[in-house]
């Protein structure tokens, strides 16, 4: 008998052995884990706490389906601490955190007293739900326990303070930790990183450094975009001098990161500078810089660059061309937008919204408002960004009446407007000159959707106000709103002011103008052309004089064409265009046919008061007129004329181009940096009121 019982216990011994070192080496399947959870039943092995623990060990190995784990553990008759541990940290890791939370009360209701091993996943979870009352509680336990020592439950003590927002508890719990390790320091940069506080975070990312740690990827990431966002460009070029000092910018996220960084704090140069000095670089690097330029207002490095991105078979991604759709918007570029558009499939386009509502608003900005209603119609997914677009859209197209029709089938959609969509509707109102709907959509703002107006609300109608001639409601409106006005808002007054020639308002709107925007060229150019205007040229010139001394440069005028998908440039007074005596002698031609329809130069707003003769031989060379002969020389009689212009349209410049548009047939579509204008048989969009 008793061999018997020694052999039994010796088989018994042997199976327990195999079983182990089968859950040692893990399983490739499930069905090969439940088949020895079988064999564990059959040889009666199915309450050794040890085999179970290393079996439950093995059941969290696959993916988030916690339920055999649960149940295996739920017939267990007397569970130990060590399976109690192993299902909360199972839980955990497969992110069932409520789960986990109330696996933790059983616990403690059948008894058990928490370990270091139960606490950091316990509060972990805690973290991850914010639910700050358990974890208090846990806090509280884990002091009358005597593990408040443990560097592993300080350090998930201290994450669950800094991610629940109380940063001063978990920086006393840092400063409690003995040995702090790269965890600690990360749950700290985070944390401040979390809460906004910058600086801080930037503080804690130093002195981790001088206490030797060296961060990984991750942490350099995160602090990279704290300088980001709280535009702390030293800070950054200190980790950038670490980063390449220590070989970290081999790191494809790092480096990208870096790129992002400059590029966003408006120093392309060394954007570049790291991006051409990657070792390798993913179609997100390409898509950083392209962003980088069109961001900085450097539209066409942007499109080069894309198309070198091509060249070098990367696949652009919806990032790149989003950067690309918004380069060809500011160029006004609409062929080179459109073909675009094709190197992706149109049903992604139409699936993805932002990507759909960068490609409405290159359309609609190259002032192709039809093919930007097609592709608004034909979006799968309209979440409000999209309506914002095509709202934004018809207003600065003129499409006023659209615009509100829009706006009603949105309300009937049950899209609930935002402040955007109000300034798309606010601007349309501006563009066509319609007080009394303004007014209704700046009050109807609060009184119905419970938006409060910004200062860009404010903005839009003070602009139409002041372009509507009641230069004193605009004023008003600006001294009782409830922020302080800047110098968009201002400026809305100021170019009222130059409109209907009240030179004294704009002095004093201009004094807050110079206080806001000491530098500013267009302030002081403003104020010229109102004294010009008024024939005060002793003023004009004693503005323009004041601008010479203080060293500040007017900005040139410039304009864009494209033309068989290239872009031209053309300055005012031009003549660097290798069609430049085409280009004029087309001006001279268009002179003559203008001036018999009856055609008179205005030279109202010059600066100077020189000869008349003078001053038409400057507004000839505008950039626009340049661009205009060139394209007129360059495309077929049924071709529009696209024009982008980095400034206003001047009043003359308005004259020649709707009488141009009478004499040739042709479709002209301006974009100054104010609105469109849409010149057909002599007539434009703005009906003469921009």
């Amino acid at each position: 008998m008793s061999i018997l019982s020694n052999r039994a216990s010796s088989q018994s011994l042997s199976n327990a052995l195999q079983i182990k070192t089968c859950l040692l080496q893990g399983f490739s399947s499930f069905n090969q884990l439940k088949h020895v959870h079988a064999r564990l039943l059959r040889l009666g092995l199915d309450q050794d706490n040890y085999l179970l623990n290393l079996f439950l060990r093995r059941g969290f190995d696959f993916g988030k389906n916690t339920c055999y784990p649960r149940l295996v553990f739920n017939q267990t008759n007397q569970p130990n601490i060590y399976l109690w541990n192993t299902m909360i940290q199972g839980l955990v890791s497969a992110d069932r955190f409520d789960d986990a939370v109330e696996l933790y009360c059983s616990m403690r209701r059948e008894g058990f007293l928490p370990n270091s091993f139960t606490f950091p996943f316990v509060l972990k979870a805690c973290a991850r739900l914010c639910d700050l009352q358990l974890g208090l509680r846990t806090h509280t336990l884990v002091v009358k326990s005597g593990f408040e020592y443990d560097v592993f439950v300080k350090t998930s003590l201290l994450s669950l303070y800094a991610k629940s927002g109380y940063l001063e508890h978990a920086h006393k719990m840092f400063d409690e930790i003995p040995e702090r390790n790269v965890v600690s320091w990360t749950v700290m940069v985070s944390g401040y990183i979390s809460a906004g506080r910058f600086g801080e975070a930037i503080s804690m990312f130093r002195r981790s450094i001088e206490t030797g740690l060296r961060p990984d990827g991750f942490n350099l990431v995160r602090v990279l975009s704290a300088c980001t966002q709280s535009g702390d460009l030293s800070s950054a070029e200190w980790i950038d001098q670490y980063i390449m000092e220590n070989g970290l910018g081999r790191n494809l996220f790092v480096a990208t990161s870096l790129v992002d960084m400059y590029a966003k704090c408006g120093n392309m140069e060394k954007a570049r500078r790291i991006f051409d000095g990657m070792p390798e670089k993913d179609v997100v690097s390409w898509s950083t810089m392209i962003q980088g330029y069109v961001l900085n207002g450097l539209a066409r490095e942007g499109v080069d660059l894309f198309l070198q991105m091509l060249a070098e078979e990367i696949k652009p991604d919806c990032y790149a061309l989003v950067g690309m759709f918004s380069a060809c918007a500011r160029l006004g570029a609409l062929e080179l937008g459109d073909w675009a558009s094709n190197l992706i499939d149109r049903n992604e386009i139409l699936s993805i919204p932002f990507l759909g509502t960068a490609l409405i608003d290159m359309y609609a900005k190259c002032g192709n408002i039809v093919k930007a209603w097609e592709v608004f119609k034909e979006m799968k997914d309209k979440d409000l960004v999209v309506w914002n677009a095509a709202i934004s859209g018809l207003a600065i197209n003129g499409h006023v009446e659209a615009v509100f029709g829009l706006f009603g089938h949105m309300q009937k959609s049950a899209i609930q407007p935002n402040g955007n969509t109000f300034i798309g509707l606010l601007s349309g109102c501006a563009h066509a000159g319609l007080v009394d709907d303004g007014r209704s959509y700046l009050n109807g703002m609060s009184s119905f959707f419970s938006l409060t107006p910004s200062i860009e609300h404010y903005g839009c109608m003070v602009d139409l106000l002041a372009r509507a001639g009641l230069l004193a409601e605009a004023h008003k409106l600006i001294e009782s709103m409830p922020m302080k006005a800047n110098a968009i808002v201002w400026g809305a007054l100021l170019g009222g002011c130059r409109l209907h020639r009240d030179t004294q308002l704009a002095e004093y709107v201009l004094k807050q103008l110079i206080e806001l925007e000491p530098w500013s060229s267009g302030n002081y150019v403003l104020l010229s052309n109102i004294y010009s205007a008024s024939q005060k040229w002793s003023e004009a010139a004693n503005t323009r004089s004041r601008m010479n001394e203080l060293g500040i440069k007017k900005i040139r005028g410039c304009s864009w064409v494209e033309v068989d998908g290239v872009v031209h440039k053309f300055l005012v007074g031009d003549k660097t265009h290798p069609l430049s005596e085409e280009i004029y002698a087309k001006l001279d031609e268009l002179d003559k046919e203008l001036k018999a329809a009856g055609y008179v130069p205005t030279t109202d707003f010059m600066l100077f008061d020189i000869e008349e003769e003078e001053k038409e031989h400057f507004l000839r060379c505008h950039s626009e007129k340049l661009a205009i002969a060139f394209v007129l020389i360059s495309t077929t009689s049924k071709d529009s004329i696209r024009v982008v212009k980095n400034l206003r349209v001047c009043g003359d410049c308005h004259e020649f181009i709707k009488l141009v548009s009478k004499i040739t047939g042709r479709e002209i579509i301006v974009r100054d940096n104010n609105r469109f204008h849409r010149f057909i048989d002599g007539l434009c969009s703005c009906k003469n009121y921009w």
